[in-house]
């Protein structure tokens, strides 16, 4: 998967098209991904203990990871591609500018 947490995308479709955030976490079996303030949806929450209180709560639900494209600093959303350095480690690169992402 190019995508990683912590990375900065935008969603390409979906209600929530045109929004840019970070990747909260990444589920790679189902091929999804779990963007902060992306496709929320209430859930009822029921109390566990004292810790955690009962009650409606906005979540953040995973969608699919052909909906989000990585945001390059410099150009904006764009497509990516690995490459290899000089010292052996593989990064992933920007396809417009060349930069690593």
């Amino acid at each position: 998967m190019a995508v990683r947490e912590g990375d900065k995308v935008m969603i390409i479709s979906g209600k929530d098209r045109g929004r840019e955030s970070r990747v909260a976490r990444v589920l790679p079996r189902q091929g999804r991904v779990v963007v902060e303030n992306v496709n929320t949806a209430k859930r009822h929450q029921r109390a566990r203990g004292r810790t955690l209180q009962a009650g409606i709560v906005d979540k953040d639900l995973p969608i699919h990871i052909s909906n989000v494209m990585l945001v390059c600093d410099e150009c904006g959303p764009v497509r990516v591609r690995t490459g290899l350095s000089e010292s052996g480690y593989k990064y992933r690169r920007c396809v417009k500018c060349g930069g690593e992402v």
